[in-house]
């Protein structure tokens, strides 16, 4: 399992550069954008709602690499109570994490996102 480890190590090491990388990035463009779009319309309100909603969503494609990292390091190594336990708590942080991010992000908890959609689809067609 060592040399499986010492092979992987330095793909899942960059998979965390690369989440790293893309929080980094959605600060970035996300903060970009919303200025140019407050100083082209002056809507500042809006362009404050989405630099949140952006930043949202980088932080959330970020987290998910650096699960998959985490994943990866973890299983990839000599499984011991104290590696499943640190992953299984990384996991959920992230995941609960994740989960806030998307609700405020789409404004509604993931199982009533199609009951949501549903009725303005509903409502369109009227």
């Amino acid at each position: 399992m060592d040399a499986l480890h010492e092979t992987i190590e330095p793909l899942a090491r960059a998979l965390e550069l690369v989440g790293a990388l893309v929080i980094l990035g959605g600060v970035l463009v996300s903060g970009f954008l919303s200025v140019r779009y407050g100083r082209r319309c002056g809507d500042w309100q809006t362009a404050y709602e989405g630099l949140r909603a952006n930043l949202g969503r980088g932080i959330l494609l970020g987290l998910e690499l650096l699960v998959g990292a985490d994943i990866i390091l973890t299983i990839t190594t000599d499984l011991t109570p104290e590696s499943v336990m640190l992953l299984g708590v990384v996991v959920l942080i992230r995941t609960f994490l994740s989960f806030s991010l998307e609700t405020e992000i789409e404004g509604v908890a993931p199982w009533r996102r199609a009951e949501v959609r549903g009725k303005g689809t509903a409502a369109e067609s009227r």
